[in-house]
């Protein structure tokens, strides 16, 4: 017999898991929370600290084409949600472009030579496209030339994955840079700089220049939430389930460990688990083919070496993608550009420095004097710090599992699984990023939890898996941006009969 009963167990404390906390909460429910994390909530939106800096696992944008979204977080937070600038570039061959690319500036800037071969490139790849289209180099290419494709998406993209673009599903490409193009990019720069994308002009896009963020970044958001939701329900922080039995009338017994290795047994109606697929799989009582389809989901993991600084000048974007193979860092965030009081004071600056790789990867168990060391080197060797700047201390972040991969086997064995969780376990419901093992953004997870909870509490029948299938590229907003508020909003499922 469980020690505890709930109707709701909720695993990971999450933007998902705590957007269905706060959604249950309110419709008068107390759901227990399972956090593994003993001191921060946020999941990777969270917010960690040391020496009076503040800094994300990540940048985290509060921009959502959905207005419930939009809305939820403005009551959340109120006049402490900032709305900031936004600017971010690409580094390539010691130059800075816009991005999203914006063709003229990248035509410019890389000179008429070879200008003239990315044109031939993409006219090549026009008039011969890639078919059938498998991969993420086979969609890039198709959309943009090889040429633009080596430039400006191999270097960065093998970087992220740790893998050859040939092996990363075309979908990553759909879902991350849908509807842009080589030839709509220059149509809309072309347009737009005539003047001729007046009001009834619904094709021309512009690019996202604001977006909300908290006062003390995005962990900020979830500890309010957190304390929303605790008013309610119930969060136990560093704890994370070991085992989950169903039970002969279909709730579940779920077997706990705390930090301090205590164990401990709940009892649940419904579990909300944001928790990784591959891990909730291996808890499940499920048949051999969907857990051998877990075994082959795969993660990538996530260093940020934050580097507490002198003021520096050199650099007030707020984020940097590296497209240069000569250094091991993918991208820098400039914490102070996202929020001012993410630093001690003005005169100080906190970069982050994101290295993508495996725990395997040597970069991972480095000392961490050793990688604060190393952070710098490569902020220097880019150019990014001024020679006077010193770097005054700093802080390293390791996070597991920070993004699934989409490689040729995911979508397979996700679909397994979930055929296998709606024959055996249908009161298990999948919500979040590694949840789904679905490279969703922020708001896109909190929808996934809102959906649930009103499948759950009001019998409701929204398919959460066709959460951002048809939004549009989440860069841009449309001439007519009220068609689009609440593209991440799927229809209800018409009511089985069966």
């Amino acid at each position: 017999m469980a020690d505890k009963q709930h109707k709701h167990l909720i695993i990971g404390a999450g933007p998902a898991g705590l957007t269905a906390g706060y959604e249950l909460v309110k419709r008068g429910a107390a759901p227990l929370i399972l956090e593994k994390d003993p001191r921060y909530v946020g999941g990777i939106s969270r917010t960690e600290q040391a020496g009076g800096y503040r800094f994300d696992i990540g940048g985290h944008r509060f921009f959502s084409k959905s207005q419930e979204v939009m809305d939820w977080w403005r009551a959340a937070l109120g006049d402490e949600l900032l709305e900031r600038p936004r600017s971010s570039k690409i580094y390539y061959n010691k130059k800075f472009f816009a991005y999203p690319l914006r063709i003229g500036e990248v035509l410019l800037k890389l000179g008429i030579i070879e200008s003239g071969l990315c044109v031939l490139s993409y006219l090549r790849a026009f008039c011969f496209p890639v078919k059938p289209v498998r991969s993420f180099r086979d969609w890039v290419v198709n959309h943009f030339g090889q040429r633009l494709f080596n430039i400006f998406f191999k270097s960065y993209t093998e970087k992220v994955w740790g893998i050859p673009c040939d092996e990363i599903g075309a979908e990553w490409a759909a879902q991350r840079i849908k509807g842009l193009s080589f030839y709509r990019a220059a149509w809309d720069a072309l347009v737009n700089s005539l003047g001729l994308g007046g009001k009834g002009e619904k094709s021309v896009k512009t690019l996202i220049t604001s977006f909300l963020y908290p006062k003390y970044g995005p962990g900020y958001m979830w500890e309010t939430v957190a304390k929303q939701v605790s008013k309610g329900g119930k969060l136990v922080m560093g704890a994370w389930p070991t085992a989950i039995k169903q039970q002969p009338d279909g709730s579940y017994v779920v077997t706990t460990q705390s930090a301090d290795g205590k164990a401990q047994e709940v009892s649940a109606e419904h579990i909300i688990s944001s928790m990784p697929l591959a891990e909730l799989a291996e808890l499940l009582e499920l048949p051999d083919a969907a857990k051998e389809a877990a075994r082959q989901l795969r993660y990538r993991d996530f260093v940020t070496v934050s580097l507490f600084m002198e003021e520096n000048p050199v650099f007030d974007d707020n984020w940097i993608y590296i497209h240069d193979p000569d250094v091991k860092v993918g991208r820098i965030q400039n914490f102070k550009s996202w929020s001012p009081y993410m630093v001690p004071d003005a005169g100080k600056d906190c970069y982050g420095m994101e290295y993508f790789c495996n725990k395997e990867d040597p970069i991972w168990s480095a000392d961490d004097a050793e990688l604060i060391a190393f952070g710098e080197r490569e902020l220097r060797q880019l150019g990014l710090a001024g020679p006077a700047t010193r770097v005054l201390g700093g802080h390293v972040v390791r996070q597991e599992k920070a993004y699934p991969v989409y490689d040729h086997r995911y979508q397979a064995a996700v679909a397994a699984i979930r055929e296998a969780l709606a024959a055996r376990h249908p009161r298990v419901h999948l919500v979040g990023r590694n949840g789904m093992h679905k490279y969703n953004n922020q708001d896109h997870a909190m929808m996934t939890a809102i959906l649930t909870v009103a499948n759950i509490m009001e019998g409701a029948r929204y398919d959460i898996w066709a959460v951002n299938e048809d939004a549009e590229y989440h860069e841009e907003v449309g001439a007519d941006r009220q068609a689009a508020l609440d593209s991440l909003m799927p229809t209800p499922q018409k009511a089985s009969h069966d």
